[in-house]
């Protein structure tokens, strides 16, 4: 008995053979698409998101600022 022979005795080949057999190139094609796209989707919520969180935390700062700035005179 040879090495490869050992070899092959060990590992399911047929197994494997009918798994590979059922992955469709088509629709593995398709998967790996949606997948990206849906990833371009996430990022860019995620992205709006800080950019959103941004841009209302500077215009606190500058509200806060402002009034900061020019206290209103309080009625006597």
């Amino acid at each position: 008995m040879t090495f490869l022979d050992s070899v092959l005795q060990r590992v399911p080949v047929d197994e494997i053979n009918q798994r590979a057999r059922d992955i469709h190139f088509w629709r593995t094609v398709a998967t790996l698409l949606a997948g990206l796209l849906f990833g371009v989707g996430w990022c860019t919520a995620k992205a709006f998101g800080l950019l959103w969180l941004g841009m209302a935390w500077t215009a606190t700062a500058v509200k806060v600022g402002w009034q900061a700035g020019r206290p209103v005179p309080r009625a006597t």
